[in-house]
């Protein structure tokens, strides 16, 4: 399957099980195929195994999603900062419940 990209025009996307790497299209040397499927394998594990900013990304999402419901349904909103907030006052209240026994 070929497909475009801006910097880097067409490329080809080889599938191997589930995994996909981006190649770019019209290489003949097997040498440098293979040199440019390893560099887009090794892309996607930095990509994949960089927790931290994978953290981070979604994170970002839930901020957005959440304002974003706080907009469309504020008496909503509300609610749920209320029922996280109670929740949250059971658990200390239990613990600290707890350890005084």
């Amino acid at each position: 399957m070929a497909i475009s990209e801006p910097d880097r025009g067409p490329v080809e996307v080889r599938t191997v099980g589930q995994t996909r790497t981006v190649v770019p299209a019209g290489i003949v040397d097997p040498v440098a195929s293979a040199r440019a499927e390893l560099k887009a394998a090794l892309a996607a594990i930095e990509i994949k195994g960089n927790l931290p900013r994978r953290v981070e990304q979604a994170s970002q999402r839930g901020i957005r999603r959440a304002r974003a419901f706080a907009q469309r349904n504020p008496v909503g909103a509300a609610a749920v900062v209320a029922g996280a907030a109670a929740t949250v006052g059971a658990v200390v209240w239990a613990i600290a419940r707890a350890m005084s026994r």
